[in-house]
């Protein structure tokens, strides 16, 4: 979802990239990567590959830290070696997500998952090998037109389901994809004008909401009745990894480097909305 947004945002504005699937570029290949950075010599390089399978990296951590550490660290020996700054792409699953208010960019980490694991280990990485140059941009709760998704999810179960109960106590800020995609674009120029220091942002929607609160709002959007969308507790959904009860992120710092905030959760799902739609019924 994430990749697709944001070269078409860089096509938008004129922008020369290249967009390396995992069918061209496997992130865990050490020389792979040095040899596809130093072919493109980008200025900036944005890594959107990921394992986000949350639950099956608790039985194949080992598998998911290749990816979600190992790869962020080849490409920041490969950014090293050229002068490239490296964004990366992380999440909200590094923090425990048990706190009452929204996690700044310099909460202490406690993941509670394999997942979350493996991702700070990929943050850890990119700081280390590029103090100057690495970009930790976490986001969380991402919906878009390029993939599957929670929003897609609930558009395609209105149409078959009655009624849905939808966990009501885990809070979170919707992310449209295109919007984290422009944040990056412009915490990419920021980086190579000498704007925005390195380190780590947050990327995620104002507000907040629950994932009922969330469906509620998709029910009125599809002209619905949001009473057919029902509160229940995470105790109805176990899963084998731990979903944060609080995946809210504060974004002091895009401020501080003069770059706005993303908008409200609402007002951006109101806009994705018809894509959303057309994607999921044709």
């Amino acid at each position: 979802m994430l990749g697709r947004d944001l070269t078409a945002r860089l096509a938008a504005d004129g922008v020369r990239s290249v967009g390396l699937t995992r069918r061209d570029l496997d992130v865990t290949d050490a020389e792979a990567v040095r040899r596809a950075v130093a072919e493109h010599r980008p200025d900036v390089v944005v890594n959107c590959a990921a394992w986000t399978a949350v639950d099956d990296a608790e039985t194949r951590e080992a598998d998911a830290l290749r990816i979600n550490g190992g790869g962020p660290r080849n490409l920041a020996a490969a950014c090293a070696g050229t002068g490239a700054r490296l964004l990366q792409v992380s999440t909200d699953y590094v923090f425990a997500g048990d706190s009452g208010s929204p996690y700044p960019e310099d909460a202490p980490t406690a993941p509670r998952s394999a997942y979350g694991r493996t991702k700070l280990a990929g943050e850890q990485a990119v700081l280390a090998a590029l103090p100057d140059a690495g970009y930790v941009v976490r986001t969380a709760w991402l919906y878009g037109v390029g993939g599957g998704n929670f929003v897609r999810t609930m558009i395609r179960l209105e149409g078959v389901k009655d009624t849905l109960d939808v966990v009501d106590d885990q809070r979170g800020q919707p992310t449209w994809t295109v919007d984290l995609a422009d944040r990056l674009v412009r915490l990419g120029h920021s980086a190579l004008a000498g704007a925005a220091p390195a380190g780590i942002y947050h990327g995620t929607s104002g507000g907040e909401t629950t994932w009922f609160g969330l469906t509620r709002e998709i029910f009125r959007l599809l002209g619905a009745d949001p009473e057919r969308v029902r509160p229940t507790s995470s105790a109805a959904y176990v899963r084998p990894a731990p979903r944060p009860a609080c995946s809210v992120l504060g974004h002091d710092r895009w401020s501080a480097v003069g770059i706005e905030p993303i908008r409200d959760w609402r007002e951006a799902l109101h806009e994705a909305f018809p894509a959303l739609l057309a994607a999921e019924r044709p």
